[in-house]
């Protein structure tokens, strides 16, 4: 029996306009997951979901709840529980929430204080983030001794993200480009998946440990550990770190296809995921939302 892993997207998945369509269609059952989105935040994240403006929705703050709750009407309306599951950084909450292991109220909230501290955390400005192509692991790596950025995202054999200070991206897109590589500068606020992310972890990790965790009701991959993990304390304790652990998500996909997954569905806005998988293993089957909702 072939075995179906949902994935997650993370941050810089978000659109004006994503779940429009879905709200129109199914009101009554997407409808009370906004309210519920309203009186957890305070705030009326329809509107700006639907409606922007978009630099709004862009900030970090708004982005990831915004996010999370459209990953998480899709796995409702679609009512099938995955073999396993991952997030790609922002996504692993979602996931999360799906799997029953933390309630929509306090992932929402969790988030949206997440994308605060993040920005908060390294002035804008400060520092960047750098897409690298057409290079391997070990040359990145080598770049980012020589410059000090960081190794933020190993998305795919073919894309590997930096983070760091602007002098130290600068410099190691001006290397990478030397080594025939392509770098790429992301439209990023802040050096998310690097040490100076590590204010934020502090205040964030009081946070997360107030909120009650429940066992998984399917098995969810660690961004930090790369295992499924199944104790409540273990995935509260390893969530703590993930703002400034790497996501190394070829691993990840490797992990769940030893784990039998050949089906793999992605649940949220857009198809960032869906295009990176087909880069990391042509064999797996890779399906959208939209395809699967009966």
């Amino acid at each position: 029996m072939v075995k179906t892993a949902f994935v997650f997207p993370g941050q810089g998945a978000q659109y004006v306009g994503m779940g429009r369509e879905l709200y129109e269609k199914y009101r009554s059952r997407v409808e009370p997951f906004y309210r519920r989105a309203r009186e957890a935040l305070g705030f009326e994240l329809r509107e700006l979901v639907f409606s922007g403006p978009e630099e709004r929705l862009q900030l970090t703050e708004f982005a990831q709840p915004a996010i999370l709750l459209d990953s998480v009407i899709k796995f409702e309306l679609l009512g099938q529980r995955p073999d396993c599951a991952v997030g790609h950084s922002l996504g692993e909450y979602s996931a999360l929430v799906c799997a029953g292991v933390l309630s929509l109220e306090d992932g929402l909230q969790l988030v949206h204080l997440r994308g605060k501290l993040m920005q908060e955390a390294v002035p804008v400005g400060v520092g960047g983030m750098l897409a690298i192509l057409k290079l391997d692991y070990e040359k990145v790596q080598e770049i980012c001794a020589q410059t000090g950025a960081e190794i933020a995202n190993y998305n795919s054999p073919e894309q590997i993200v930096i983070s760091g200070r602007k002098e130290a991206v600068h410099k190691a897109k001006e290397l990478a480009e030397a080594a025939r590589g392509r770098g790429i500068e992301l439209a990023v606020s802040a050096p998310f998946h690097s040490s100076l992310m590590k204010p934020a972890e502090e205040r964030l990790k009081p946070e997360i440990e107030r909120v009650k965790f429940s066992a998984p009701k399917f098995p969810v991959v660690s961004t930090v550990s790369g295992e499924p993990e199944a104790d409540p304390d273990r995935i509260k304790e390893l969530l703590t770190r993930q703002i400034t652990a790497q996501v190394r998500w070829t691993e990840y996909i490797v992990k769940l296809k030893r784990l039998g997954a050949r089906r793999f569905v992605e649940i949220g806005p857009g198809d960032v995921l869906t295009k990176l998988i087909k880069r990391i293993d042509r064999e797996l089957q890779m399906l959208s939302f939209a395809e699967v909702m009966p």
